[in-house]
């Protein structure tokens, strides 16, 4: 995510799911891929772990950005969850399905730009290949894939998934921080407030990548690209008030967020407090039902 050079997420969720079923094969989904697993075309784009016919299905977008897809995420939720009744898929980005693209030479803010249309496509068409199959979608972004997450709702719409919990993150990040990311310079924020960016460039080539890669999502204003929805009520917020990677929420912020209704959480802590599985586990039980 931004401005922190190894940002991973760090997902454990701790809870006990009970999904009782009495439909019978009249009551399911009249899909030809019912019952018959996940196709190899999406297969092609995921790591999964669980059942792969459940009926609930919680989609990660991975952050980082990472050049490796990692499947760790989905193996914490499902050893704590079990693999009946619940999948749990993290989906492939530009760069993880191609690392060439990242770690060999400098890319332009244009490929940037370009390679997270990409990212967007693939989560979108994971997505959507559930909910025609008569799923119920939640979508989960902390950190980076918190930006994609967002970048998803302004290009495809707020229903493309039934709910989305998005953690650590802005709307609107400072310019001075996606302007140095855009320039391969990585930055922080003092107090979760006061931006502060690097006077030069990540010697590393993966890391002045990645900068570009956030700065190509941190360049727009999600406050303009959401303006036109009336209701985001779908989205859970998490942000913590001394994040020092992305920052603390402006009051702008939170005055657009409650206005389109959207469920905010604030946190005292900085942003590894913010992704761990203390704060994110509770919200997580509660916003998808997992009692």
């Amino acid at each position: 995510m931004v401005m922190i050079k190894k940002v991973k997420l760090i997902l454990v969720i701790c809870t006990t799911i009970f999904i009782s079923s009495c439909a019978n094969d009249d009551e399911k989904p009249n899909s030809l891929e019912s019952n018959l697993g996940i196709s190899q075309e999406i297969k092609d784009l995921i790591v999964f772990e669980g059942d792969q016919d459940a009926p609930i299905v919680i989609v990660n977008a991975q952050a980082g950005a990472d050049d490796e897809l990692h499947r760790d995420d989905v193996e914490d939720i499902i050893s704590i969850l079990g693999d009946t009744g619940f999948l749990a898929v993290n989906v492939h980005q530009a760069q993880t399905i191609n690392p060439d693209l990242i770690n060999r030479s400098d890319i332009t803010l244009d490929q940037a730009i370009s390679m997270n249309t990409q990212s967007i496509e693939m989560l979108y068409k994971v997505i959507k290949y559930f909910k025609d199959d008569g799923r119920t979608v939640y979508v989960f972004g902390s950190s980076f894939g918190g930006l994609v997450t967002q970048g998803l709702i302004a290009k495809k719409g707020i229903d493309v998934a039934d709910k989305y919990l998005i953690v650590a993150n802005r709307l609107d990040i400072d310019d001075i921080i996606w302007q140095g990311l855009s320039e391969g310079r990585f930055g922080f924020f003092e107090n979760g407030i006061n931006p502060v960016v690097s006077l030069n460039p990540e010697e590393n080539v993966i890391e002045r990548n990645t900068a570009r890669i956030i700065a190509g999502f941190t360049m727009y204003r999600y406050t303009e690209l959401f303006k036109d929805y009336n209701d985001l009520s779908k989205i859970t917020y998490v942000y913590g008030k001394t994040d020092e990677v992305v920052g603390r929420l402006t009051p702008a912020e939170i005055e657009f967020m409650e206005l389109k209704k959207i469920r905010i959480i604030e946190g005292n802590g900085n942003h590894d407090q913010t992704t761990s599985g203390d704060t994110i586990i509770p919200i997580f039980t509660d916003l998808f039902g997992m009692k």
